[in-house]
């Protein structure tokens, strides 16, 4: 087998379509957000998901010290807010401003028009190569059922719904 390059792994990943999300903490170490795609359930007893953050991001040890974080499943109308998340707006302000928030259990910023938001607990950490896996236990959620998820495939935002629509 020839050597695996980390751009041959990326290009192969690119390919790999999942729901945007942005991930949200606020606490005694203070707010921080990002888009991230890295996130999936890891159980149901009790509710319980997953979420893979870059170790050197710079708002890491936000998400630590805080133990409480909300994963945020984007709308197809929320691809603005995605790129401000992603690092379109440096100011952690102004990326809060370009929205509406409200929280659940934790405390945590919770996305009005968001598909799901997942008010997590931070239960366990574990470093994994360059990211940490934030493990959290689902203290609350909140579902728009007339949402249209957002998602991210070959290096490019896609709502879902108009996809459905356009193949039916």
């Amino acid at each position: 087998m020839a050597d695996l390059s980390n751009k041959d792994f990326r290009e192969a990943m690119a390919r790999v379509c999942a729901a945007v999300n942005i991930i949200t903490t606020d606490g005694p170490a203070g707010r921080g957000g990002l888009t991230a795609t890295a996130m999936c359930s890891v159980s149901d007893e009790p509710p319980t998901l997953l979420v893979c953050m870059r170790q050197s991001s710079a708002q890491s040890h936000l998400f630590a010290e805080n133990r409480r974080f909300c994963v945020n499943v984007l709308a197809g109308d929320q691809r603005e807010l995605a790129g401000h998340f992603a690092g379109g707006l440096q100011d952690m302000n102004a990326r809060y401003a370009a929205a509406d928030w409200t929280t659940l259990a934790t405390g945590a910023p919770v996305l009005s028009g968001a598909v799901a938001s997942f008010d997590c607990e931070l239960a366990e950490v574990h470093v994994a190569a360059t990211h940490n896996i934030l493990i959290g236990r689902v203290m609350a959620l909140a579902c728009c059922l007339s949402a249209d998820a957002l998602a991210y495939c070959d290096r490019a935002y896609v709502d879902i719904a108009a996809g459905v629509r356009a193949a039916a």
